[in-house]
């Protein structure tokens, strides 16, 4: 029987709804803790809990103590796999941030729920069994983090979060989901591409994450540069355009050697220097600003932040860490 280290973090699946005032908040009990003697005919499972916090409270500190306690146990067991359990406003970008940094190649899964574990139709405990099922699947290893969800198993990279409640609330808008789970069955659709690994043991620096929108002028962006950011992430407009009056911004903040790094608010589609109009793409390159393809905004956010605690040269950050 394979060996699944679970890590409890926090978040709604551990969470049970308050029937006094019907709110959803943290008990002293995390109540999978409860079940895992039922889910020890799926695995030998070994429980750990650093974190209890709803997802909103993650920093990227406690995505570095997941990520050391993973390589830690890692090294020093025979550990097969690994499930964390998560709140899902923050799922996304902890686990893309893990997919990223993560020095280890036993399969690493990720699961949360929508709906708290005492509440009608409860996903939590049908998702944390999900999950363990993926982790010990023998094709799940070297695909990097998986995150599973209401039946369906996502990268990391692609999925994200589309709806405030739903039960479907993860989805992969361009690749769709890598595999399916039935009663059955694990089953993979496609390999993923190659993800980019940056190694880092710390987190010193700060980026600043904004969208652009109709009218948009260089206060927010003039702000970030006074404030002393690192860089900046930009969600443009379309294949990656902004105002004009955002320009000089955007021409303070490289001159100071802050990167920005772009990507659009569409959901689908990447940034192109196709418009040579003022605040076009093909301006903003000309500039030096970095186009990113394939990322929302938070996860562009955590790659730059990991690439700073490489290099702070604009040239490379785009050569090796933004050139695919």
């Amino acid at each position: 029987m394979k060996h699944i280290l679970v890590i409890h973090t926090g978040g709604t699946i551990s969470m049970e709804t308050d029937a006094e005032n019907n709110t959803v908040n943290i008990g002293d009990v995390n109540p999978l803790t409860r079940a895992t003697e039922d889910l020890r005919k799926l695995a030998r499972l070994s429980v750990m809990e650093p974190l209890h916090k709803p997802s909103p409270h993650i920093t990227i500190n406690d995505m570095l103590e997941i990520k050391h306690l993973i390589e830690s146990e890692c090294s020093r067991r025979d550990i097969d796999g690994v499930v964390i359990t998560h709140g899902t406003d923050t799922m996304e970008e902890t686990a893309f941030f893990l997919d990223l940094t993560l020095e280890t190649d036993v399969p690493v899964i990720m699961t949360g729920a929508m709906r708290s574990s005492n509440e009608p139709g409860s996903d939590g405990l049908y998702n944390f069994m999900a999950a363990i099922r993926t982790a010990v699947h023998h094709a799940s290893a070297g695909k990097g983090l998986l995150v599973v969800f209401n039946d369906e198993i996502h990268t990391a990279r692609e999925v994200t979060k589309v709806h405030t409640s739903n039960a479907a609330a993860f989805q992969s808008a361009i690749a769709g989901p890598i595999g399916t789970i039935t009663n059955n069955a694990v089953s993979f659709h496609y390999d993923p591409l190659p993800q980019l690994k940056i190694k880092v043991k710390e987190i010193t620096k700060r980026v600043g994450l904004i969208k652009a929108y109709a009218g948009m002028d260089a206060a927010l962006l003039n702000a970030l540069c006074e404030w002393k950011y690192d860089g900046v992430v930009i969600e443009a407009l379309g294949q990656g355009n902004l105002p004009p009056d955002a320009v000089d911004g955007v021409v303070r903040l490289l001159s100071n050697g802050i990167p920005v790094v772009l990507v659009s608010r569409c959901p689908k589609g990447t940034v192109q220097d196709t418009y040579s109009y003022p605040g076009g793409g093909r301006q903003l390159k000309e500039l030096g600003v970095i186009f990113c393809e394939g990322l929302n905004g938070q996860k562009a956010r955590l790659k730059l932040l990991a690439a700073l605690m490489q290099t702070d040269k604009i040239e490379i950050l785009k050569d090796k860490y933004f050139s695919a």
